[in-house]
């Protein structure tokens, strides 16, 4: 018996998810509007807590009074309107210290596995409905059936690996040419090509299809190695839902990347990330003029209701574990 404890711990200690605590910096320029402009908004994605993720000693510099808005899924902003449009570029910048940790679902690959507790989640609907550039017509439907009959899937659980494993195995992480990054399903599923928004439209998508929830979250990738730098683009992932299984993460353009960790990351993210948002077609905290946002990782702003672009830079520095 004794054996048998020392055995169970070691393999809890084994599984225990690793965590990686870091200090954030966001700084977002929004040039001098347009002459004669009459209002500026700028909305900041603000990194939220959850789960997976920690977030402490949040701090904004900022040269005009702003707020923190609170909208769906969780997700969180800044907002400001200065009271007159300013003649000189506005300077936003937001530091905060952030513990992510790996998000592990041992239930992807071991059924028997005790399931995590987790919350029952209210928008179980919204994650099975399109999005713009994710419709769920009858060719999107008939593609995911293929995928799953071909594999012989018959569970949830078991379509959702059919999906992901399709399409690691078939869509390059290519970022070439024109049409990648927007997260068009139409697009991935011709072009057989693109970045993380563009893997995870197919994914997403063919699981909704399916009737299995999946959700998008995006925000910022950090390199492995511990350090300090900045972070030039961003990162977005996928979850799935079984009643069986609870959430299950996957990152199907990292594994696509790294072939040795396609295994792993039908289960897992691992630390070496943060989130900012989660959902797509974006309505903004108040709303913005514009249409929804297909997704929201970068600063927004609108000059008398029109978009303008926003300079921005993302740094990282790791804190060592005491």
């Amino acid at each position: 018996m004794a054996a048998l404890a020392a055995h169970s711990a070691a393999a809890q200690t084994a599984i225990a998810p690793r965590s990686r605590t870091f200090q954030l910096t966001s700084t977002a320029t929004v040039p001098v509007p347009p002459a004669g402009t009459k209002t500026l908004d700028l909305w900041l994605p603000v990194p939220h807590a959850d789960a997976n993720q920690d977030v402490a000693e949040l701090k904004i510099e900022a040269p005009v009074p702003y707020t923190i808005e609170k909208s769906a899924f969780g997700n969180q902003m800044l907002h400001l309107r200065p009271s007159t449009v300013p003649g000189v570029p506005l300077v936003v910048k937001l530091t905060a210290q952030i513990t992510r940790r790996e998000h592990l679902n041992l239930r992807a690959n071991a059924p028997a596995a005790k399931p995590a507790k987790e919350k029952p989640d209210p928008n179980l609907a919204r994650w099975l409905a399109p999005d713009r550039l994710v419709p769920l017509d009858a060719k999107i439907r008939q593609q995911a059936e293929e995928v799953v009959a071909n594999a012989n899937a018959k569970t949830p659980l078991e379509k959702a690996r059919a999906v992901y494993e399709h399409v690691v195995g078939t869509v390059a992480y290519d970022k070439t040419g024109q049409g990648w990054g927007r997260g068009d399903i139409y697009y991935a599923c011709d072009a057989r090509r693109g970045n993380c928004t563009d893997f995870h439209a197919i994914v997403i998508g063919y699981c909704r299809a399916l009737g299995i929830p999946a959700r998008f979250s995006i925000g910022l990738p950090l390199p492995a190695q511990r350090g300090h730098g900045e972070i030039k683009g961003y990162h977005c992932w996928a979850e799935f839902f079984t009643p069986e299984t609870g959430w299950v993460p996957v990152d199907a353009s990292e594994a696509a990347k790294d072939p040795s960790r396609r295994a792993y990351f039908f289960g897992a993210h691992d630390e070496n990330r943060v989130e900012f948002t989660r959902g797509r077609d974006v309505e903004l905290t108040p709303k913005q003029a514009g249409p929804p946002l297909n997704y929201f990782v970068y600063p927004y702003a609108e000059a008398d209701g029109q978009p303008l672009e926003v300079a921005r830079t993302y740094e990282y520095s790791d804190i060592a574990a005491q």
